[in-house]
């Protein structure tokens, strides 16, 4: 199982408006007030309390969790990550073989997802119907919430495809917990109209202390990211320049990117302790077989002089076994200075690399990507690529930049059509073509009977 970390969180005293706002959870997609219990208003008259509200998005076990859930399982589908106890339904995801009653699946992705939904619907409503709070800081309240529902839609939409999209609070939670699926079309159109109010609604500058709030920025790298997935290169290619040409972050040594103060970081999500989840998942004691370590054919794909190796993977011995880990945050258990890392400023240059290349600006695109192989001792890609050999250059960057990190290479495999490609070769006794959605779960089916299955299912 995932090893759930406790944190205390940054900010605690959002409890107590999140426990008056939020309600309970339910066995499924509910996302409105029981009937015996009230939404309170009351949140949103003051900036404090209402401020207190939106932080609690960030920090409560729900993101917790669903920052784990968007890392190891879609990690453990791909050829990334692989978890190190026999268990039927961690087993599952490193085969390709999920089933509809996959426990993991409802209760670490779609529920959690959902939970944060309905959360993040009832504080835009409650924001929207407020009169008293000051407008700066009501817009930028609105603008982090959205960016929160944006994200966590944009997880849905890339493992289950088309998915109930409620965008409003629901009283007496019946009428979102019956909703039949959207087409992935809109929940995509959603996204980026989410994305764009809250670029919109955001300052540049940072509120708070470790950039654990969304900034303008953050805002603008997820966007740059939902077009990039949706084949706009257009609009991929203009929000991340206007990103990296903000001079607002830089790419430090490779040793300091998963500090709570480096400057690669856009935005990330604080704790008290210091110890990150994947620290506290990726590392293990001297002796001890961590609970996820690299799969062997990525770990081997690195260049020997490519520093990601040197500083980001690394290798232990147990039982006379090798095993290759993640080694990219330091702390283990204890207090530490690193946090989880969301978005970094390393993706938006292969975000602008992949949309170049897709328009034919071969050039442009070989220079953003030469960027990141320099930082990692890596000489610049061949003067005569050809825009083929540029976009599978940029996919192998991606994935020795980005392992162990929010699923990239699972999304990234699904994403450009290549998932049959890789890992069928694979994994040839469990692949299927259907293996790049996972199933809508069964019970939520049972409880929902306008939710459709996905084929394969």
């Amino acid at each position: 199982m995932i090893t759930i970390h406790k944190f205390k969180s940054v900010f605690w005293a959002s409890a107590i408006a999140i426990s008056t706002l939020f309600s309970s959870c339910e066995s499924f997609v509910d996302l409105g007030a029981p009937p015996t219990q009230v939404v309170s208003q009351d949140v949103f008259k003051a900036d404090a309390t209402a401020t207190s509200a939106v932080l609690g998005l960030y920090s409560t076990g729900i993101m917790t969790n669903f920052v784990q859930a968007s890392t190891f399982f879609p990690g453990m589908s791909a050829d990334d990550i692989q978890y190190n106890t026999v268990n039927t339904s961690y087993d599952e995801f490193e085969r390709n073989a999920l089933t509809n009653t996959n426990s993991l699946v409802e209760n670490s992705i779609w529920y959690i997802a959902y939970q944060e939904i309905k959360n993040a619907n009832n504080a835009i409503a409650g924001l929207n119907q407020s009169q008293t709070l000051t407008p700066s800081i009501k817009d930028q309240l609105l603008g982090e919430t959205k960016f929160i529902r944006a994200l966590t839609y944009f997880y849905l939409v890339n493992l289950f495809g088309d998915v109930p999209m409620p965008l409003t609070a629901d009283a007496d939670y019946t009428t979102n917990a019956t909703l039949p699926r959207t087409p992935a079309t809109d929940v995509w159109k959603q996204i980026i109209t989410d994305l764009k109010e809250a670029q919109a609604q955001l300052p540049a500058s940072y509120a708070g202390t470790f950039k654990a709030r969304a900034n303008k920025y953050a805002a603008s790298t997820l966007l740059a990211r939902a077009y990039l997935y949706t084949k706009d290169w257009a609009n991929a290619e203009t929000n991340a320049t206007s990103v990296i040409s903000s001079q607002a972050y830089t790419l430090p040594a490779l040793a300091d990117v998963f500090v709570n103060t480096s400057n690669e970081i856009i935005w990330q999500q604080a704790n008290l302790t210091g110890v990150s989840t994947f620290g506290a998942n990726f590392l293990a004691a001297s002796g001890v077989i961590p609970a996820y370590t690299l799969v062997d054919t990525l770990y081997k794909s690195f260049e020997d002089a490519d520093l990601r190796k040197i500083n980001w993977a690394g290798v232990t011995t147990v039982g006379g076994v090798k095993y290759y880990f993640v080694n990219k945050y330091k702390v283990r258990t204890g207090t530490g200075n690193e946090y989880n890392v969301g978005l970094r400023f390393a993706e938006l240059y292969l975000i602008d690399a992949e949309a170049k290349a897709q328009q034919g600006k071969i050039a442009e695109a070989k220079a953003e990507v030469d960027i990141i192989r320099k930082r990692a001792g890596l000489a610049a890609l061949p003067n005569a690529i050809t825009k083929d050999q540029l976009l599978l250059a940029i996919e192998k960057e991606r994935q020795l930049e980005l392992f162990g990190e929010w699923g990239h290479r699972w999304l990234d495999l699904k994403r450009t059509g290549r998932a049959d490609a890789v890992l069928g070769g694979i994994r040839k006794n469990t692949w299927k073509s259907t293996s790049v959605l996972f199933p809508i779960p069964e019970n939520q089916r049972a409880a929902n009977k306008n939710l459709t299955q996905n084929p394969g299912y």
